[in-house]
């Protein structure tokens, strides 16, 4: 789950509303349209001749995708895994192709990420907001219903299976598999420059329609207005951000936020506020913002030295206010005013 916008941006839609070159102003149109699905409000910005067409297109298939993966729907897909009892439950393509790459990120991440953590999401009061605290004797038994590793998916007959006493939940990959798919099916269509502005996830096709990368704000954790301490620059790429100020509660003077961590069943407590991923694979990006988070600074950049297949850099701001991004974003990466006293790190592999 990722809660409000985490990333902000800056002057991105007014930046490509007008191009400028030898000939003078060549006005570009554009389509936008405001959805709130997946428990967020999305915003969907798209240029050129196919923009309508591509807005359209899109606002179906959002609502198509959340109809199959909501853990909270009754009529979804995961509901009917959520609630078999351990029977077998056929599965449409998109779910299918979802929920496999889903486990793939797991495996891969060694279960800092997993999908079966959902019973703590739960049991924390998250998707509901009737929030409380269990206790230790409650958390011993949540962390032995999460394993992602009981999931059976059988991809030849589109089937799978869920023990009993387990729940599964795709907020951790489900939107940037989302923008994945928006941004493939405007290309189709001809669209070469959108932005699309899914939550927490930010999703480009292409660069702005004057050519120059879209600049996403990457938030101030501590910021009350919600103002952005750095910029990042990108192009046809995922910008996901999963942070502790994104949605949480109070209790008895402490702060509990929404992001679970499998092997205590409580929220990850990693010395991180943040943790941004910007790359190619949206999918990739959403779910190694939740898992670098879990891991932490240290451990997150191992992960990325470790990692060069999957093709993502970070940015990891952590509770004493430092910041660490890793190499590829360092052309593309500069703090916001007022805040160029702030210590940045350049991770090397």
């Amino acid at each position: 789950m990722k809660g409000r916008l985490s990333l902000l941006l800056a002057g991105v839609l007014a930046a490509g509303a007008v191009l400028t070159g030898c000939g003078g102003e060549q006005k570009v149109s554009s389509q936008s349209s405001q959805v709130f699905a997946m428990d967020t409000v999305m915003l969907l910005t798209v240029y050129g001749d196919q923009a309508q067409q591509g807005l359209d297109q899109a606002e179906q298939t959002i609502q198509k995708l959340e109809k199959l993966w909501s853990a909270t729907d009754e009529n979804s897909e995961i509901w009917a895994l959520n609630h078999s009892g351990g029977n077998w439950v056929e599965l449409s393509e998109d779910t299918q192709e979802i929920l496999s790459r889903g486990l793939e990120l797991c495996a891969l991440t060694d279960g800092e990420l997993d999908l079966t953590a959902y019973s703590a999401v739960q049991a924390w009061g998250f998707p509901t907001g009737a929030y409380r605290v269990p206790d230790e004797v409650e958390l011993e038994q949540l962390v032995g219903t999460i394993d992602y590793t009981q999931v059976e998916l059988d991809e030849q007959t589109g089937q799978a299976r869920l023990p009993g006493g387990m729940s599964l939940d795709l907020g951790a990959v489900a939107k940037g598999r989302l923008g994945e798919v928006l941004s493939q099916d405007l290309k189709e269509l001809g669209v070469t420059s959108a932005l699309l502005e899914l939550g927490g996830n930010i999703q480009t096709v292409g660069t702005k329609p004057d050519g120059s990368r879209w600049r996403v704000g990457i938030q101030d954790p501590n910021s009350q207005e919600g103002g952005y301490l750095a910029i990042v620059e990108v192009a046809d790429q995922a910008v996901v951000t999963s942070g502790d100020y994104q949605r949480y509660f109070e209790q008895d003077g402490q702060t509990y936020c929404h992001i679970m961590d499998p092997a205590t069943a409580a929220p990850a407590d990693s010395g991180v506020d943040s943790v941004s991923i910007v790359g190619s694979d949206g999918t990739v990006c959403d779910a190694l913002s939740t898992a670098l988070f879990v891991m932490g600074e240290e451990k997150g950049a191992q992960f990325w030295k470790d990692h060069p297949e999957m093709d993502f850099e970070a940015i990891f701001v952590s509770q004493d206010g430092t910041i660490a991004v890793t190499e590829g974003l360092e052309e593309h990466f500069t703090l916001a005013d007022g805040y160029q006293d702030r210590e940045v790190t350049v991770i090397h592999r």
